[in-house]
């Protein structure tokens, strides 16, 4: 399956772990023809839920996704640093009572109790017709997926000795640039500079290997984050907007 011979694509992963036939759009833009052939497919494919990430600046796509039962759930925002940054000064801004090290398998527990309780703002947890307890365990399993391998390195903060957010970084692949994938920090630790430490760690890493730019994405609802990554160097590169549609009948 490519984006020349099909509109969509079934996401396996996706349909085993929430439990339904989940597809996502290939386009970006509708049209008649486009959403036709859109849900043609998801009928033929018996496909339960579609995502469908949507160009904002573009008035018609909007329309016919409003008219045709597509459910606003998300803002996209995708922001890039492209300045090679300078390794030594990020470390002297380390607050004495952190320390950033490589995850190790034991973390893992902990890592997916940050996890449970870092990521409420996202789409599924916005879409009503996906269980909030699937919605929390899904980046707990992200967070434990990327230990395992998913990430190309997971960094993880301590405060004062007590395990308390993560990091996980990509290497370019596929087309894609190098990224930040996760991050999250226990609420009980907010405020105290772990986020930064942990995005000026995975800058550096970059750094080293002569990654630029690097990209990462975030919620437009998720102020707190967008505020950390603009004072880290991160400037807005896209914003998108995500819509379910779903075939099935469920509780609203």
């Amino acid at each position: 399956m490519n984006r020349q011979t099909q509109p969509c694509e079934l996401l396996t992963w996706d349909s085993e772990f929430f439990g339904f036939r989940i597809a996502r759009a290939w386009a970006s833009r509708l049209t008649p023809t486009i959403l036709r052939a859109i849900t043609e497919w998801c009928e033929e494919n018996h496909v339960e839920c579609l995502y469908f990430l949507a160009d904002s600046d573009d008035r018609d796509t909007i329309h016919l996704a409003e008219q045709n039962e597509f459910r606003f759930v998300d803002i996209r925002i995708t922001m890039t640093h492209d300045r090679e940054g300078e390794p030594a000064r990020r470390a002297q801004e380390l607050p004495s009572a952190i320390h950033i090290r490589s995850a190790q398998a034991g973390d893992v527990p902990v890592l997916r109790k940050i996890a449970g309780g870092s990521h409420t703002l996202s789409r599924f947890h916005f879409d009503r017709c996906i269980p909030s307890d699937l919605s929390q365990s899904f980046y707990q399993q992200w967070i434990e997926n990327s230990c395992q391998g998913y990430a190309d390195k997971v960094w993880v903060a301590e405060w004062d000795g007590r395990l308390s957010g993560y990091i996980t970084c990509h290497l370019p692949g596929n087309g894609a640039p190098a990224r930040i994938g996760l991050l999250g920090v226990d609420p009980g630790y907010h405020g105290h500079g772990l986020g930064r430490a942990l995005v000026n760690q995975a800058l550096t890493w970059f750094d080293h290997k002569h990654l630029h730019p690097i990209e990462v994405v975030t919620q437009g609802r998720n102020i707190p984050a967008q505020r950390l990554y603009q004072k880290c160097g991160f400037t807005v590169r896209t914003l998108q907007l995500w819509y379910h549609r779903w075939f099935a009948a469920c509780s609203t």
